[in-house]
């Protein structure tokens, strides 16, 4: 059964899941839950458990304890009606280079027992121009659009995205955000990793941020790390100083007495999730250090 708590319906849980490869642990003891309809942002380092867990989840990776539901099912056990359910947007996708944009995701289309309208998801991931072309001519941004379009095209409850924005320009990345946002209010699950924080931070509801194999920090976005503090940056002589601080005015008041006139190249900023991920992963490599002395 899919879990429920506090009238809170959860497509995917996983509570204490490890992995290990000889002597190598891939995953520590890891525990997420995503709630039907909710985007949940994984991030972290390369090497640091992501994809372990998202293969996992997925159905395609054997954990070594703990336990996992996807829509009800074990993804340990996975069936070709649950499969069905799913999309899956991966990093490295087979090329299909002989067949066109409108052949490959008419032909994926076969595989669902409720595909969505080919016509209509090429045009939601920008390529109805590209639709007669051959895969082997698209560029690698247009490749991407096309393995999004195999991801989504089966209306899947659980959508698990890989990195799914590579090689998109600006404006392609803010197409497929709203293709996300639309397909979240309609109830679609979703799980992504991604290395780019600004994408985090508009489409996750809450992230969860994983080094070693374990989560170091779970919460809505704002909510992660210092984000109550500002930093404060400028210049002395050469040099570009930074300091982050809970009370700005009074240090920018502090920080004025010692020059003449105008503080250098003053900035004020609130922390950004890239602010709080980065003094995370930081914090970790330290007690990395700190461990090994």
């Amino acid at each position: 059964m899919i879990w429920e708590q506090m009238s809170v319906t959860y497509a995917i849980k996983a509570t204490q899941v490890t992995k290990k490869y000889d002597d190598f642990t891939a995953l520590a003891g890891v525990s997420v839950e995503v709630a039907t309809g909710e985007c949940l942002a994984i991030l972290g380092p390369n090497g640091a458990g992501k994809t372990t867990l998202t293969e996992i989840l997925e159905g395609y990776r054997k954990r070594d304890s703990g336990n996992a539901e996807v829509l009800g099912v074990d993804p340990g056990r996975p069936t070709s009606a649950w499969r069905a359910k799913l999309g899956i947007v991966l990093q490295n996708a087979s090329d299909l280079a002989d067949l066109t944009v409108e052949e490959t995701v008419t032909h994926f289309a076969r595989y669902y027992p409720n595909p969505a309208d080919p016509a209509q998801v090429i045009a939601a991931v920008g390529l109805t121009d590209k639709a007669g072309s051959r895969n082997g001519k698209l560029s690698g941004g247009q490749r991407r659009r096309l393995d999004v379009a195999l991801g989504i095209i089966g209306n899947p409850e659980v959508l698990f995205l890989d990195e799914p924005t590579t090689g998109f320009d600006p404006e392609a990345r803010r197409e497929f955000w709203g293709l996300i946002e639309r397909l979240k209010s309609e109830g679609t699950t979703i799980l992504l990793t991604t290395h780019y924080l600004d994408e985090a931070q508009f489409l996750a509801d809450r992230v969860a941020v994983i080094a070693r194999g374990q989560i170091v920090a779970q919460g809505e976005p704002d909510s992660i790390g210092n984000r109550g503090e500002a930093i404060v940056t400028w210049s002395e002589g050469k040099h570009e100083m930074s300091e982050s601080t809970d009370e700005p005015t009074a240090f920018i008041s502090r920080l004025a007495t010692r020059f003449d006139s105008e503080i250098p190249n003053l900035s004020v900023r609130r922390a950004s999730l890239e602010d709080a991920y980065l003094e995370l992963i930081a914090q970790d490599r330290g007690s990395v250090r700190g461990d090994q002395r």
